[in-house]
């Protein structure tokens, strides 16, 4: 018997009134799997909505219930399944867990070790908790689909939420001019995470105030996605993360859309911004397991500057 943990799980697809934190059984991890003893887990917005987490399939498949949702951990390695020769049991470690698996909202989840990557030193496990998804997505969109290099013009949508604040710092260190939309309550915020300017969403016009950019990463979708084409130049390109774009028939600028895909390399990226002060991960809150329902409900409906954080032990 390998014994029971916390956990909070969802017994039948729905929002966050189907959470419930309970006794589960402790995971036993497989062949290239760790068990982790999870410290601090992160929660995303959208995430109750995606199949992934409650089939086993990205888009449909067979119900994987109860579903233990949150998709990003940190914490402590406290069992080797067979074949893991590359970490080790007491390694403090994060990563974006695999969407069709069990989430981090939990004492321990199992994670494929080859997904996982060395915590920070600097940071602790909340904070960590916070960069792998919102991290990952920006780093990908930026560097893997747009290919930012130094002296290019990069326009950041949603700067202050939790791929955006992640996003306009990484486009910083790239060496890019940044520009990003914001709330105007956050802009000395998004100033400070390295925007050159900081264009109020509601007051103003984005279109009105920038033009010839490089790179336009979208978090917002809808309208903010449809006006971003009229401000690239030639060649540019739009990443959407929130839904996927559509270029103009004829228009000389590329279109990506992509999933965000769990991978150490870009991870070990990511730890090295941070260890080199350049990138700081945006937590607005940290609540206890417990407050998981409430989490989720809360990125719903209340203004935050970036990620929602679940402290588990």
């Amino acid at each position: 018997m390998n014994g029971t943990m916390r956990a909070v799980r969802g017994h039948r697809r729905g929002g966050p009134e189907e959470l419930v934190c309970e006794g589960a059984p402790k995971p036993v991890p497989g062949h290239g799997d760790v068990l982790v003893e999870v410290r601090a887990a992160s929660v995303t917005a959208g995430e109750l909505d995606w199949d992934a987490t409650w089939t086993d399939g990205l888009d449909g498949g067979g119900p994987r219930l109860p579903a233990v949702p949150s998709k990003e951990v940190s914490g402590v390695v406290a069992e080797l399944g067979h074949g893991v020769t590359d970490l080790r049991t007491g390694q403090a470690v994060y990563g974006l867990i695999p969407f069709t698996r069990d989430g981090a909202a939990a004492e321990y989840v199992t994670v494929p070790a080859a997904v996982l990557a060395a915590k920070p030193g600097s940071l602790d496990h909340e904070r960590t908790a916070a960069l792998p998804l919102a991290g990952l997505t920006a780093w990908q969109g930026l560097v893997d689909h747009a290919g930012v290099v130094p002296g290019q013009r990069v326009l950041v949508h949603g700067g202050a939420g939790g791929v955006g604040s992640l996003a306009v710092q990484i486009a910083d260190a790239l060496g890019a001019g940044v520009t990003a939309t914001a709330s105007a309550r956050d802009a000395d915020f998004v100033r400070g995470l390295g925007a050159d300017t900081v264009i109020d969403h509601a007051g103003r016009r984005f279109e009105d105030e920038v033009e010839d950019v490089d790179v336009v990463l979208d978090t917002v979708g809808g309208d903010t996605l449809a006006r971003s084409w009229q401000v690239l130049r030639p060649g540019g390109v739009l990443v959407g993360v929130a839904e996927p774009p559509t270029a103009p028939e004829g228009a000389d600028v590329r279109a990506v859309f992509f999933v965000v895909e769990p991978d150490r390399a870009g991870l070990e990226e990511l730890t090295a911004l941070v260890e080199a002060g350049r990138l700081v991960p945006q937590v607005d809150r940290i609540l206890p397991l417990e407050d998981t329902p409430s989490a989720y409900a809360a990125l719903e409906r209340e203004h935050r500057r970036g990620k929602i954080v679940l402290r588990v032990s």
